[in-house]
């Protein structure tokens, strides 16, 4: 009987861990980074053990550390959740051999798929259809190929190469990345399947020999190969249903198979299917299996780890649909370039449960108001998922709650994923894993640039009301209203477009007389002026008239229809939400103070992390769009590119160099002006 559990993970997958020991009157235990002290996982465990330092393999991927947090704890069952040590046989081993209770398949079954070479091997043999794979670049026969690492997943490691030119540098670059996130820079090569969809079973096996499936999943709208919104049950055919579930389960029975596991298959677009890995672990998405089957899958993890035979003989039946999303802090229309800082407000509307199975909206987080975003782990925020009769109810549902929510401090993917929702191919299943990359469209904001004038007027009236409320004196005075009325309020802002000024005036009845925004330094304007009646052009903008003002919320009158807007400051930072999506600005102080003047062509660190390699010499000649260097955070390579033609004239951050956001990485001076 398990009494108490220790978590060898950290977020969403540890709060989801607890959530099912705690229905189940199981003690739990967390292990935790120093970045990680204040996590809500933390803070939710009935202990805690301190690894000291940030880094994975200071920390989780540490095994004597975890273990012997395990003994100080007195904890006699290890969940390894996913990512880290999940898929490590040596820890398996380690957890057994030191008398405790590991809640997942034996170490002989990590190892034989956690090399996914002799994996392949293993499984062909067991008649589940294969694509063919290299070890040497050498001997790859066509193109276009993918390499692969060999340990973990998650997609990273992962490098699709279309021809022999650039195989070299994706097998190093493959290599670097797997040796950061699993310890194993071993990888492989296998053959590419172009419009392929990713389609996965969910198994679970008993130590009595029982092995089944739990239905399947879609996986397949995908970015850097890592899944952002996954649903179940998959559209397919009950006769190809059948076979990916049969494949499945003798995968399993290969290994004899105990615990949650994922066998994952690339669906290709002739309706024949080949293997890709097997997951010995619980899967990211695994919410959306509970959701239409009502099991609680950690609650299954527990009772076979008990050694109780599965509740069920068969496969259970599917009801409705239900849909993922991945929420991550990441910009997409910057190459999924990972985002830090500080998670000033989280809020999404309509949460009907957290981390155990719910019909509606269930939300799966790691983070809370306030929650520091660091560089040291992945970028994932939290899962939401939505359960629905339908899949376009689902979709919907999700969307609007996406669209709604209020995700303030940290740029996030959420208009990304609310566009896919809603899109046409989503709606009508035309999906597979080059989605993304067909629809360019997706990646833009979901408010309007149209509209954002809208929103900056909204920050102003609402700052200013916010000021109006802490005066001490003469309180009775209309928000915004000036003692020489002719001349308007000025307030200037850093948008997502750049700088730009906002102007408005307030008469005497705190009516709104005027106002305007435009772009500072650059030619084009937005402006309008609110017409009182009668004299306003009939070609003219539309009456605006302000409804009210508060330092939270702002209502505007435009030709008729009241727009809500509401509006959270922080320092400096504005976060509106309004009816056509969000906008973040930043005040700019009415007179700035001298700053360093930066060096033209200087290319500056978007975050912190680590300079993984320098490609260039000081002096070396560059053409747009060249690799100077690459930067290294939430385990993941970023490329830092070349923007225009020139010569490298600075390289101030050393290779394994730490740098800070807005560090300078290296100055490209343009040919005309370093000649």
């Amino acid at each position: 009987m398990i009494t108490r559990l220790l978590v060898a993970n950290r977020g969403e997958i540890a709060r989801r861990v607890f959530a099912t020991c705690r229905t189940l009157g199981v003690e739990t235990v967390a292990v935790h980074s120093d970045a990680d002290a204040d996590a809500p996982f933390v803070a939710e465990a009935d202990q805690a053990v301190h690894l000291p330092g940030n880094t994975p393999v200071e920390t989780y991927l540490r095994l004597d550390a975890v273990l012997d947090a395990a003994r100080r704890s007195g904890a006699d069952t290890v969940h390894p959740g996913y990512g880290f040590l999940a898929e490590n046989a040596d820890f398996a081993a380690a957890v057994t051999d030191a008398g405790l209770t590991w809640v997942g398949p034996s170490a002989m079954a990590i190892a034989a798929m956690g090399d996914k070479l002799a994996a392949k091997e293993l499984l062909a043999d067991a008649g589940v259809p294969m694509l063919p794979s290299w070890t040497d670049a050498e001997q790859v026969t066509g193109f276009p190929v993918l390499v692969k690492a060999t340990a973990g997943g998650g997609g990273r490691g992962m490098r699709v190469v279309r021809g022999a030119a650039g195989l070299a540098e994706a097998v190093a670059g493959a290599r670097r990345e797997a040796a950061a996130a699993f310890g194993d820079g071993t990888v492989f090569i296998e053959r590419y399947v172009e419009g392929g969809r990713h389609v996965e079973v969910q198994i679970v096996g008993d130590r009595h020999g029982t092995v089944l499936a739990l239905g399947e999943r879609d996986c397949s709208i995908q970015r850097r190969h890592q899944k952002i919104v996954e649903e179940a049950p998959a559209i397919v055919g009950p006769q190809l249903r059948a076979r990916l579930h049969a494949a499945a389960v003798a995968a399993g029975r290969a290994v004899d198979y105990v615990g949650a596991g994922t066998v994952e298959f690339l669906l290709a677009p002739d309706g024949t299917f080949h293997f890709l890995e097997m997951n010995t672990r619980l899967q990211v998405e695994h919410p959306v299996t509970e959701a239409v089957t009502g099991l609680d899958l950690v609650r299954l993890q527990l009772l076979v780890a008990e050694g109780e035979p599965l509740p069920l003989a068969a496969t259970p039946p599917v009801e409705g649909h239900a849909i993922e999303v991945r929420l991550c802090a990441e910009d997409p229309a910057q190459g999924f370039r990972p985002a830090a800082g500080t998670l000033h407000r989280f809020t999404i509307p309509g949460v009907t449960g957290e981390f155990t199975p719910t019909r509606g909206l269930r939300l799966d987080s790691g983070v809370l108001d306030g929650s520091p975003v660091g560089v040291h782990y992945d970028s994932m925020l939290a899962k939401v998922i939505a359960w629905a009769p339908t899949r376009a109810d689902a979709a919907r549902t999700l969307a609007g709650a996406l669209a709604r929510a209020e995700l303030h401090g940290v740029t996030t993917n959420r208009d990304l994923l609310v566009r896919v929702l809603r899109s046409q191919e989503f709606g009508a299943v035309d999906v597979d894993t080059g989605f993304l990359d067909r629809h360019a469209g997706l990646f833009a904001p979901l408010l309007p640039a149209a509209q954002l004038p809208l929103a900056a007027l909204a920050a102003a009236l609402a700052s200013a009301a916010a000021r109006r409320a802490a005066a001490p004196l003469l309180a009775g005075i209309p928000s915004g209203w000036r003692n020489v009325p002719a001349f308007p309020q000025a307030t200037r802002y850093t948008g997502p477009d750049g700088e730009i000024e906002v102007r408005y005036r307030l008469d005497r009845a705190g009516r709104l007389a005027e106002w305007s925004v435009r772009a500072v330094r650059e030619a084009s304007t937005r402006t309008a002026v609110a017409p009182t009646a009668g004299d306003g052009p009939e070609d003219g903008p539309p009456a605006l008239a302000l409804v009210e003002a508060t330092p939270e919320r702002v209502v505007l009158d435009v030709g008729g229809v009241r727009r809500a807007y509401r509006v959270h400051e922080v320092g400096s930072e504005i976060f509106v939400d309004g009816p056509d999506g969000a906008a973040s600005l930043v005040e700019l102080p009415r007179f700035p103070l001298p700053g360093v003047e930066l060096a033209a062509g200087s290319l500056l660190a978007p975050l912190p992390g680590a300079v993984a390699r320098v490609h260039v010499e000081v002096g070396q000649r560059v053409a747009a769009g060249d690799l100077l260097l690459t930067l290294e955070a939430m385990k993941l390579e970023h490329p830092v590119l070349a923007p225009t033609d020139g010569v490298v004239t600075e390289l101030p951050a050393p290779a394994r160099g730490q740098v800070d956001t807005g560090a300078v990485l290296a100055v490209v001076t343009p040919v005309e002006e370093a000649s």
